[in-house]
């Protein structure tokens, strides 16, 4: 019981942090007529939660990065590596095949063209790890442990609920729009909730950040993309059904990793 007060000290600084930095870098750009769109101009913002890790690790409590997970860990955890590199191409599938079954999208064999794009971005995304360990560092890896300790699934959708906050303000600058602007956030809420899930799930069974970075940099480059170059894209549906649809395997998925108790204690 002592240790929770010294765990969870530092979490008001580093939401601070977090949202301090990345909201006004996120307005900034966008007052300053930048595209937030930009991968460039997303970058300052898309570290600010491995920063305030850091520096409240670092300064503030003191505690070092014994359990930050910064140790990559390939030879114990290749299963959740290699479930964190191809399960967002298996949700690509799976988000496709409920678009077609609900009547949403009509499947046509792909093109050579763009086989090469899904090989392309599948090989790419080791590649894009490091950028997106700039939030996993943060949220999973710091914040999830501390939000409310012994409480796993709670602290969880917590730290997912605060990850889908902290990305709002993109849909007033131009990086996503949502016909209707509550609808979409609910919707795009409770698809990070999924994804929390997931990436909480690598974290706990792999014992180590990178798999969560990983799977983040798969989602965006793998799962987003693909899914919204053939729905949005190619069937026309909007921003909203587009995510809600996603959501759908990826729930049945965090689904499974709650009613198994997978998110209690590294196995």
């Amino acid at each position: 019981m002592t240790m929770a007060p010294a765990r969870t000290r530092g979490v008001p600084a580093f939401l601070l942090l977090s949202f301090g930095i990345a909201w006004s870098g996120m307005f900034g750009a966008w007052l300053l007529g930048f595209s937030l769109a930009n991968p460039l101009v997303q970058l300052p913002f898309g570290f600010a939660p491995a920063f305030a890790a850091f520096v409240v690790r670092r300064w503030v409590t003191r505690e070092g990065f014994a359990d930050a997970g910064l140790a990559p860990r390939l030879r114990q955890a290749w299963p959740q590596y290699l479930a964190a590199w191809l399960g967002p191409l298996v949700l690509v599938g799976a988000t496709l095949a409920t678009a077609a079954l609900c009547g949403l999208w009509t499947p046509e064999v792909p093109s050579g063209e763009q086989w090469a794009l899904v090989a392309v971005l599948v090989l790419g995304v080791p590649l894009l790890t490091p950028i997106y360990w700039g939030e996993e560092f943060g949220w999973t890896g710091y914040l999830r442990p501390r939000l409310l300790p012994g409480r796993p699934l709670a602290a969880t959708l917590g730290t997912g609920l605060i990850w889908a906050v902290w990305h709002y303000p993109l849909a007033f600058v131009g990086y996503i729009e949502f016909d209707d602007v509550v609808l979409g956030l609910g919707v795009w809420t409770l698809s990070f909730l999924c994804q929390e899930v997931l990436l909480s799930w690598l974290w706990v069974r792999s014992g180590t950040v990178w798999t969560a970075s990983l799977a983040h940099a798969g989602n965006n480059m793998v799962l987003s993309l693909l899914v919204g170059f053939v729905l949005d894209d190619g069937a026309g549906l909007d921003t909203a059904t587009v995510t809600l649809i996603t959501a759908v395997p990826m729930g049945l998925v965090a689904l499974w990793v709650v009613l198994g108790g997978r998110l209690t204690g590294r196995r």
